[in-house]
C-alpha cells in the first residue's frame, strides 16, 4: 500500500469549501425564526457594509462595467430589503422587542451569494489547479460577482435599517431598551 502525500495546495479548495459551507450554515441559522432585536449588530452592520460597498466601487475607477455591477446590485438588493421588511413580523412588548424575518428573501440572498463564491473559486481553481495571490486577484473583476456582492450588502444593510428605525419607534412608545438582552421566551 502506497501513501501518498497531500499537499497544502491540494488541500485549500477543501478549507475553503468547509469554510463557506460553516459560515452558510451560521447565516441560514441566523435567519429562521424569532430573534431579539441587538441594536450593535444590527448599527455594525448598517456601517460596515456601506462602507465594504465603497471600497469594492474603487474598482469601478478602473473598469465602470465593475462599477455598473456593484450599482445594479444594491438597487436590487434595497428592494430586497424593503421587500424583506415589509414581510417580517414585529414584536414589541414587555419582555422587549423581537422580529421575524421572512426566511425565503434571506436565505436566498444568501445562498445565492455563497453559491457564486463557490463557483468563482472552482473557476479560479480549475484554470490554474490551485489558488495562487494573482488568480486570486483576478476574483473581484467580474461585474456579475459584484453585482452579487451588492445585492447581499444592500439588502443586509437596508434590513439593518429598517430595523433600527422600528426599534427607535418601538422604544418612544415605552419599550424598555434593557429588556432587548433577555433571550426570547420559549
Amino acid at each position: 500500500m502506497t501513501i501518498v502525500p497531500i499537499s497544502l495546495p491540494a488541500l485549500m479548495p477543501v478549507a475553503i469549501a468547509a469554510l463557506i459551507g460553516w459560515r452558510m450554515y451560521r447565516r441560514v441559522r441566523r435567519l429562521i425564526g424569532r430573534q431579539p432585536v441587538r441594536r450593535t449588530r444590527l448599527l455594525l452592520t448598517a456601517i460596515f457594509f456601506p462602507a465594504l460597498i465603497g471600497l469594492v466601487s474603487l474598482s469601478g475607477l478602473r473598469d465602470i462595467a465593475l462599477l455598473e455591477g456593484v450599482a445594479a446590485g444594491v438597487a436590487i438588493g434595497v428592494v430586497l430589503g424593503w421587500v424583506g421588511l415589509r414581510l417580517t413580523r414585529f414584536e414589541a412588548g414587555s419582555d422587549g422587542c423581537f422580529f421575524t424575518p421572512n426566511t425565503f428573501i434571506g436565505i436566498a440572498v444568501s445562498v445565492l451569494f455563497i453559491g457564486r463564491l463557490i463557483y468563482r473559486f472552482g473557476v479560479l481553481y480549475l484554470s490554474t489547479g490551485h489558488v495562487d495571490p494573482s488568480t486570486v486577484q483576478s476574483f473581484g473583476s467580474s461585474p456579475l460577482t459584484l453585482a452579487i456582492f451588492g445585492v447581499v450588502a444592500a439588502y443586509y444593510t437596508t434590513f439593518a435599517i429598517g430595523i433600527l428605525l422600528w426599534y427607535r419607534t418601538a422604544r418612544s412608545h415605552g419599550v424598555p431598551p434593557s429588556s432587548t438582552l433577555a433571550p426570547p421566551a420559549p
